[in-house]
């Protein structure tokens, strides 16, 4: 027999390896919860939970929006974790994203591949089955635009920005497809919205991050626009067109007055924001526009919910 203080020896190097044994297994699911880019994914599936409601005009069926968020999810998910493979030896060289789970060789390229793949694969395959095939349809060509057409870009040309903000737009559509079948000219309105949103959006972190950017070896705007005044130019004429662009919903018989002045103020409040960052290019400016694009988006996408017209 043990003495007691052997048996005490050996229950405390027990729990001392179960204990390192779940720290490095809850360090790996933490890593791979990481690649998904869990605050993208949210309003990922905001904007996708809003063009469902919308389309379903108040008669969703639960369980079909369920699927449709998670199937969206997942490939919104994939689609990040793909990103984050290929961009793997330019997030080594930034400093905002130096401690990703791949440069920090957290996990292996192969293990982000194979896990992007099958996310972007399952959600798909939950859309097809859960939603209908236009609403899969546009979750794939999200996922295959942001994966093959956008992250390649980023490195060559600031166009890159304008090819992004197409993948960037479309999730709205996917929420609409799932509720009607179709994508009508209010889907086109909801992504219209957002697709004019993110230029300022984007514009005004790039330029934040520039030094950042650079070193990464991305190609965004100011790194041909070192005075910002082509960037902050275009962020305005960006947020102008989004005001009437706004509008649209109200327009096409989506939503109401509440809506159509609401929308109003949001637009000219973005705009205001754009035209300081014009008017003075500097990190104060691009972080006031930056605050004014994070209230913009869910504030108008409340407004949709809220004062909807029906069918």
């Amino acid at each position: 027999m043990k003495p007691a203080v052997s048996v005490g020896q050996d229950a405390l190097v027990s729990r001392s390896a179960d204990g390192a044994v779940a720290a490095a297994v809850g360090s790996r699911v933490s890593a791979y919860v990481s690649l998904t880019k869990p605050r993208i994914v949210l309003m990922v599936l905001i904007t996708v939970g809003v063009g469902f409601l919308l389309g379903a005009r108040r008669s969703a069926h639960p369980m079909t929006l369920a699927l449709t968020l998670v199937g969206a999810g997942l490939v919104a998910g994939g689609a990040s974790a793909l990103n984050q493979h290929l961009e793997r030896d330019r997030d080594a060289r930034m400093r905002r994203t130096s401690r990703r789970a791949l440069p920090s060789g957290r996990l292996t390229p192969a293990e982000a591949a194979v896990f992007g793949a099958a996310l972007g694969a399952i959600g798909t395959l939950i859309l097809l089955i859960g939603a209908n095939g236009l609403a899969a349809a546009t979750a794939l060509t999200t996922f295959l635009l942001y994966v093959y057409a956008y992250t390649p870009l980023k490195p060559h040309s600031t166009f890159n920005t304008v090819v992004g903000a197409v993948p960037g737009a479309l999730p709205p559509m996917i929420g609409w497809a799932a509720a009607t079948g179709t994508l009508g000219v209010e889907a086109w309105a909801l992504f219209l919205i957002v697709f004019f949103w993110q230029f300022p959006h984007f514009l005004a972190i790039a330029w934040i991050y520039r030094d950042d950017y650079a070193r990464g070896g991305m190609k965004m705007l100011p790194s041909v626009d070192p005075s910002g005044v082509l960037t902050a130019r275009q962020s305005t004429l960006y947020a102008l067109a989004l005001v009437p662009v706004g509008l649209l919903p109200a327009i096409v018989g989506m939503a109401g007055p509440l809506y159509f002045v609401g929308a109003l103020i949001l637009g000219l409040a973005y705009l205001e924001s754009s035209v300081r960052f014009w008017s003075n290019v500097n990190d104060a400016t691009a972080r006031r526009l930056l605050r004014a694009s994070i209230v913009y988006l869910p504030a108008i996408l409340l407004l949709l919910v809220l004062n909807p017209l029906p069918a």
